[in-house]
Order: structure tokens, then sequence, then C-alpha cells
């Protein structure tokens, strides 16, 4: 049964909702993961497709996101299971319910506008709240802890490499000389220094702390490595034969690693031979779908 305009007003509007939701071939009966469930977005869609008799399993590192997604998916609900933790763990979580493989697996990638809008998180740059940047808050160090302890050289690499950011010698030497008069402690005051630390150097068309924020947030929650361990290790061992994966990513950094795994053809094929991106309609409502890119492979 589809969903009412009233139910899906009240839910967090995903990024490419019809390009996922056809390019996954949803049929009732299907088990399938939204290994990154955040307010339910995608999941309240694809659990109407999926039944009767299909079992959908979220899964989050955010608890906030979770308590979202529970709502939007009225748990407890006898054909949903959600569960805290990184997609990386998915073999455990299936080997729970005495499952060896699922039929489905979706994750999108990008932050949701639940989290942007959380002050107490610091992914917003006017954010007042701490500089925290991590998905789960009870583990790992934060971005203003990372911020305090890591020398110039090692912050002009982790801004290079994980946020492909062009002044990263001179933001981090910024960074520096700011700390040794006083912490940096909100995600304010790090993308005043940043834009005062660039100029005018930066793209107009975005803010000046965009890639440093990127960065930061990926040095923290280990972003690419949970990303590559996922797609390697983690997709082959859990999707089925003729089952399908869906990776949104909304960088180049998690671009590639998703591409070069779909390429190994003994493995999967890919749906598409190029990655599916937003509508022109849907870049102009949700600007935040400009730089999604979707890319489909079947299991082998």
């Amino acid at each position: 049964m589809r969903p009412s305009r009233r139910e899906q007003a009240a839910v967090h509007q995903p990024v490419l909702p019809y390009e996922v939701r056809e390019s996954l071939n949803l049929r009732p009966g299907l088990s399938v993961v939204d290994a990154t469930v955040g307010a339910g977005g995608h999941s309240f869609e694809i659990l109407h497709h999926i039944q009767p008799g299909g079992l959908l399993i979220g899964i989050d590192r955010d608890p906030m996101m979770l308590d979202l997604a529970g709502q939007a998916l009225h748990v407890p609900h006898p054909c949903v299971a959600l569960h805290q933790s990184s997609y990386v763990e998915l073999p455990d979580i299936l080997a729970e319910r005495s499952l060896t493989g699922v039929d489905r697996v979706l994750a999108d990638l990008g932050l949701s506008s639940d989290q942007l809008a959380d002050e107490t998180r610091g992914f917003s740059f006017d954010a007042d709240g701490p500089l925290d940047l991590r998905f789960d808050t009870s583990s790992g160090e934060s971005a203003a802890e990372l911020l305090a302890t890591r020398s110039a050289d090692e912050l002009a690499r982790i801004l290079s490499e994980y946020g492909e950011e062009p002044f990263s010698e001179r933001i981090a030497s910024a960074i520096v000389d700011s700390r040794r008069n006083s912490p940096i402690a909100t995600a304010k005051e790090l993308a005043g220094l940043v834009t005062s630390a660039v100029l005018n150097r930066g793209k107009p068309s975005r803010h000046p702390a965009t890639l440093v924020f990127q960065a930061l947030r990926i040095a923290v929650n280990e972003e690419l490595q949970h990303v590559a361990d996922f797609v390697e290790r983690v997709l082959p061992q859990v999707v089925v034969p003729g089952g399908r994966a869906a990776i949104i990513t909304f960088h180049s950094l998690e671009d590639r690693l998703v591409k070069r795994a779909f390429r190994q053809k003994q493995l999967w094929q890919t749906v598409t031979s190029k990655p599916l991106t937003a509508s022109s309609v849907e870049r102009r409502q949700n600007p935040r779908s400009r730089s999604a890119k979707l890319r489909v492979a079947v299991r082998t």
C-alpha cells in the first residue's frame, strides 16, 4: 500500500528517491538493508514496496538518527529491525538474525538535514555548540580534540587528503597559530578562522570552510576506511547472487572507492555505465542533491 501524502510530508525527504526505488527493483517479500538509515527517508519508501513478507534492516552509527528513523517507520514494526552500529558490522547483524545474505543493500553516505540542524554536533558552519563532528558522540575523539593535538604538518595532510583542500598548509598554520591563544571549540570559530585564512581565494559558490569540515568529519569518523571495508569486504559477503547494492556518494573520494569495487566483474555487474544524478527539478528543490551520485550493481 502506498503511503499517504500526509505520511510522506512528515518524513525526511532523501536525495534521489525515485532513482533509488527504481534501481533497487523492489517487490514484496524482499530482504533489504538500509545501511545508513538516517531519519528513515529512503527506508520509509522501501518498506511500503517490500510488504507483505519483506524485512527491512536499518543501521546507523548515530543514535539520534535511529530515534528519528524509529518514529518514521513506526517501530516497533514486525517487518523492521533497527541497529545502532556501523555498516561494516552488517555480517554480524545478519548472523544474529540467522541470515546469511540479503536481497538488497542501500547506503546513502551523506549527512542529513537533521544532523546539520543540531547545533550540539558542529556539522553546521554557524553552530555555536561544540565542534564535535562525530556520528557517535560516545566514542572516538571530537574534531575539536583533533585540532588541539595534531601538528601543522599532520593537519595539512588531513585537509589535503580527506578534503582535497587547495589551501591546506595555509589553513593548518592558521589553526596552530590560533590555538596558541585558545582552543578552537565551536564550528563557528573554525569557519571564521578558515574564511580569514583563505580570504577570497576559494570558490564563491560555496562556503570557504566546506572542504575543511568535510576533511575533519571524515577523519574523526574514519569514513573512508569504513567505506572501503564496506564495498570491498562486506557487500560481496552479504548480497545474495542476483541481489543489488546501491550506494549514494557525495564527493569524489567515496565515489572512487565504490566505482573501483563495482568494477570487479567476478563479483558485480553494474546496472548503468555512469552514476545516476539528480534531475534539474530535484537540484532546485534540494540543493544537497547536486553532488549526489548513485551507483548500482548486481551481485554475480
